[in-house]
């Protein structure tokens, strides 16, 4: 069982910065990997971000290249969505989730554990 908490959302202005952070509580081992997805209102939930706890390996949504970066603290247990040159179009409720596995995924519905967001609002 692994719990997941979100923080560090807010409102800014487009081109500005924000970085999420998302605690885990729980049995995270190096073979789960953690991830963020975002929805809009009215918008189906879509993969932002990944990453491997064990390896550090990251994977990202063409949308965000360039601009955001996950990573991981283990011994914080914790994982980080940096992002940068916001987009009012990034304007959604993100989430942190967590599955246990060995190959990658980016479908909602692979993962298994998943936070209650925090919203993001980025002002034109």
């Amino acid at each position: 069982q692994v719990q997941l908490v979100e923080s560090g959302g807010g409102l800014v202005q487009a081109g500005g910065s924000l970085t999420l952070s998302c605690a885990a509580s729980g049995r995270v081992v190096s073979n789960y990997f953690m991830g963020w997805f975002r929805q809009a209102p009215g918008k189906e939930r879509e993969f932002v971000a990944a990453i491997n706890w064990g390896s550090g390996d990251t994977q990202s949504a063409d949308s965000v290249k360039g601009r955001f970066t996950i990573s991981r603290d283990v011994a914080k247990n914790t994982v980080y969505l940096q992002m940068n040159i916001l987009k009012p179009e990034d304007t959604a409720l993100y989430y942190c989730a967590a599955r246990y596995g060995s190959d990658w995924a980016q479908r909602p519905s692979s993962f298994r554990y998943w936070g209650q967001g925090t919203q993001v609002t980025v002002s034109s």
